[in-house]
Parts: structure tokens; C-alpha cells; sequence
């Protein structure tokens, strides 16, 4: 597999003085097309700041992130933001769904068009669920109305912020059987950051961060199914 993503020697502070927190310190890796990343690590080790780096929706204060070879670090915001459109698709804890338009308007408006919005929602298993407003969805399918919406936009890699962690345990595992399916079989680029460590054995690859540093990259041989994790 070829690498969709290449991240060199990232690093990022935030604040300044004795107030200064460093995010990120001499972070490097790649990111394979069709590959299931899982990043793990407590709050404040970094994940999220790696994740924002990747989506372009912050820049490292040192290093270079690269997008399919092309570096988008350097980019003014306007061009970053034609990027998060167009190549990047994301799934955050919260739906962020609006309450006033049905499943299929709210996937709508990152589709190129209405028939990619439905089959979006099919391919989450909503397609008969389209008329549905939020108020009348259960968390999960709110979640999958979200990864809809990600996928709807043909976008290039998927990038998920502890997608399950406002979901109880079943219901979680039905979004990680929807990113599995993504992945293993629609060939979809997934990047999974969470702090349950069980989730990792779904991944090609696990990455452990702590203090804004990875402390151990593990590839696994034989990934497991998301219905045969526990947590």
C-alpha cells in the first residue's frame, strides 16, 4: 500500500511561558491507503492535536505534513479549507447533526450531489431512516448519520475523534463495525483516536502517545473483528 498521508518531525506548543503545554514533540510516521490506524493515549498526550494536524485544521509549529505527497502545511487557510472539504472526512464524539433538517438534508450538505447522499446512508444501513430527523434517531444511528455525512463527500481518509465515546457499549460496537466494514471492504482510510485500549486490536496498526510523543507503533498481523473486542 502506497502512504496517503506522511507526517515529519511534528511539533506544537500551545501557550507560552509557564503556561506553555507541548502537544506534540518530534512526532513522524505514515499513513497507508486503506489502512485502520488506531491512535491511543490518556487526555492531553496528543491524539487530538495529531488528528487536527492530519485535517488541516491546525499546522505544526516545526515539521511537515504531507497529503498524498503534496505538503498542506504551508497552505494559507483558504486553501486548507478546499482540503478539509474535499479530502477529508470527520467523525467527532458529539453528531453535530442539525436538529432542523432530515438524516438525508444533513448528508446532503457535504454531497456532491443527492444520489451520493443516499448512498451514503445506505452504506451505514439508514437508507430507510432518510426522512428521520435527529430528534427521533437513537445515538447510534445519530453517529452513522455523521459518518454519512463524512462519506458522503467521496472523501479520501476518515478521521474519527473517540467516535464511540458518547455511545453505551453495544451501540459503540455497531459504529465500529460500520468503520470496519469501511475499511476492510469499501477500501476507506481510517484513522480511529481514542482512549480505550481494546479498540486497538481492530487496527493494522496501534500508535501510543504520551506527553505529546509516541511511545510504541505495533503492527497487528491478525486484526480482530470489532464483534470480537470487549471493553
Amino acid at each position: 500500500m502506497d502512504s496517503i498521508v506522511r507526517l515529519e518531525n511534528l511539533y506544537k506548543t500551545y501557550g507560552s511561558g509557564d503556561t506553555a503545554v507541548s502537544a506534540l514533540s518530534g512526532v513522524s510516521f505514515d499513513i497507508k491507503r486503506g489502512e485502520m490506524i488506531v491512535i491511543l493515549g490518556s487526555s492531553g498526550s496528543g491524539k487530538s492535536t495529531l488528528l487536527n494536524m492530519i485535517g488541516g485544521m491546525d499546522v505544526p509549529d516545526e515539521g511537515s505534513v504531507f497529503f498524498e505527497g503534496k505538503r498542506i502545511d504551508e497552505r494559507g487557510e483558504k486553501s486548507l479549507c478546499e482540503y478539509r472539504r474535499k479530502k477529508v472526512g470527520f467523525v467527532f464524539q458529539s453528531f453535530n447533526l442539525i436538529s432542523e433538517l432530515t438524516a438525508l438534508e444533513n448528508v446532503r450538505l457535504t454531497a456532491s450531489d443527492a444520489r451520493r447522499a443516499e448512498e451514503a446512508l445506505a452504506m451505514v444501513g439508514l437508507e430507510d431512516r432518510k426522512n428521520s430527523y435527529p430528534s427521533m434517531l437513537s445515538g447510534g444511528q445519530q453517529q452513522r448519520v455523521s459518518i454519512a455525512r463524512a462519506l458522503a463527500k467521496n472523501s479520501k481518509i476518515l478521521l474519527c475523534d473517540e467516535p464511540t465515546g458518547a455511545l453505551d457499549y453495544e451501540t459503540g460496537k455497531q459504529i465500529l463495525t460500520v468503520l470496519e466494514i469501511l475499511c476492510r471492504k469499501g477500501h476507506q482510510t481510517v484513522v480511529i483516536v481514542s482512549h480505550t485500549q481494546e479498540i486497538g486490536r481492530m487496527a493494522d496498526r496501534v500508535i501510543r502517545m504520551r506527553n505529546g510523543k509516541i511511545i510504541d507503533m505495533k503492527k497487528n498481523t491478525r486484526p480482530q473483528s470489532a464483534r470480537e473486542i470487549e471493553w
